[in-house]
Parts: structure tokens; C-alpha cells; sequence
């Protein structure tokens, strides 16, 4: 196969792909963490109100991108690393979050395929009517597992 552009070489592929996963996270980490209790851990709905009452992680924190310089010291506690998200992989929302969190100190990482790949992967969902799980989209997650076990 001939490519327009070569593969880069085996070190450069290395950083480059360490740095990704320094900078984001995906549903099932993100789940396993929250699960494990893992201590510092605040995960960031950077949605607006609507999209929050209509559905958002357990145990997430609600702060809208527009109010993250704002109120982030108020409600993340200094040392906290911190998970953004938004909707989902149409959406730049949870990297517009994490790059504010950046500016004002925080660890940060993007959770991506955001709340939208976090409901069609059967995870828990809380609503006004309570915590509810959507049957598992088979196109991203197996319908009898949490992770996918890459």
C-alpha cells in the first residue's frame, strides 16, 4: 500500500501517541475510575442547563465552559484532576472546558465520544426521574462487557 504521506517513524509515533492519551480519556476509563473511587477525580459537565437536566454522568459536577473562569475554584477543589466532557464527537465543548481548566492550573484531561458514547455504551445515566442505563449500542461497546478489552 502506498500512502501520500509515510507513517511516521516508530519514536515520533510514540510521543505522539503518549501525548494523546495524556490529554484524553475515554467513557469505559473514565467509568472505571469513577467506580474505583479514584481519589481527586472531578468529572465536568461543561453542558449547559438543559442538556444537564436532560441527562449527565453520576457524580459529575455541573460548570458550564462560558462559567469555568469563573466559578471553577468554587466548586473543583484545588490539586482535583479534572475530566471535561460535552456532548459528544460532533462537539467541542469538553475541549474548550479543558483548555480553560488548563489555563487556571488544573490537571486536565477531554473525555471523548463525551455523554453522547457514554449512554450508547449502556453506562448509568442520571435524569429527573432517576438513574437510568440505555440498552448498549453494539456499534460501540459489545452488549455483555463494559469495555471493549483494547
Amino acid at each position: 500500500m502506498t500512502f501520500s504521506v509515510p507513517p511516521a517513524a516508530p519514536a515520533t509515533a510514540a510521543a505522539h501517541f503518549l501525548a494523546r492519551l495524556s490529554f484524553e480519556t475515554d467513557v469505559s476509563d473514565v467509568h472505571a475510575a469513577l467506580t474505583a473511587g479514584t481519589p481527586g477525580l472531578v468529572v465536568v459537565d461543561s453542558r449547559g442547563a438543559a442538556a444537564w437536566r436532560q441527562g449527565h454522568l453520576p457524580d459529575a459536577v455541573h460548570l458550564p465552559t462560558a462559567e469555568i473562569a469563573a466559578r471553577a475554584a468554587e466548586v473543583v477543589p484545588a490539586g482535583s484532576t479534572v475530566v471535561t466532557y460535552c456532548w459528544g464527537p460532533g462537539c467541542n465543548g469538553a475541549t474548550r472546558a479543558a483548555l480553560e481548566f488548563a489555563r487556571l492550573g488544573w490537571r486536565v484531561k477531554e473525555m471523548i465520544g463525551g455523554f453522547e458514547y457514554w449512554a450508547r455504551e449502556g453506562l448509568p445515566v442520571v435524569t429527573p426521574e432517576g438513574t437510568v442505563r440505555r440498552r448498549v449500542d453494539e456499534l460501540t461497546a459489545p452488549r455483555t462487557a463494559v469495555t471493549c478489552d483494547c
